[in-house]
C-alpha cells in the first residue's frame, strides 16, 4: 500500500494518542481499560467466559507495550488470534473436536524437521 508520508505520520500519531490515552486509563483503572477494550471488541462474547478477562488482558498488555515501544506487531497478531479462536468457539461441533478427549491411538511420532538420524 503506498500513502503520503504526511497522511502515515497523521494515523502513526492519532494511533499513539490513543494507545497512549488507553495505557493512562490502565494505570489508573486497570479494570476500566479492560471493560472499555472488552466494549470494543464485541466478538469477545463468543468466547467462553472464564476465557474472556484472559484475552482482554492480554490484548492489553500487547497493547501497552505497543505504546511504549511503538511495535503493534505482536499485539495485532495477538488480537487475530483471540478473534479466531472466539469465531471457533461460535461452532459446538468444532469445539468438541479440538478440545478432545484424545486417544493416545490418534497421534502419530513425527521427525524433528533437519534431522537426520
Amino acid at each position: 500500500m503506498l500513502m503520503r508520508d504526511e497522511r502515515y505520520r497523521a494515523m502513526d500519531g492519532a494511533l499513539r494518542i490513543a494507545a497512549r490515552s488507553l495505557a493512562l486509563v490502565a494505570k489508573a483503572n486497570r479494570v476500566m481499560a479492560e471493560e472499555v477494550l472488552a466494549v470494543e471488541l464485541p466478538w469477545l462474547v463468543w468466547l467462553p467466559p472464564e476465557h474472556r478477562g484472559e484475552a482482554v488482558t492480554e490484548l492489553l498488555d500487547d497493547l501497552l507495550a505497543g505504546v511504549d515501544t511503538g511495535y503493534y506487531l505482536p499485539f495485532m497478531r495477538n488480537l487475530i488470534a483471540w478473534k479466531h479462536t472466539a469465531e471457533i468457539h461460535t461452532d459446538p461441533s468444532l469445539v468438541a473436536q479440538l478440545t478432545g478427549p484424545f486417544q493416545r491411538a490418534e497421534f502419530s511420532e513425527v521427525q524433528r524437521p533437519g534431522n537426520t538420524g
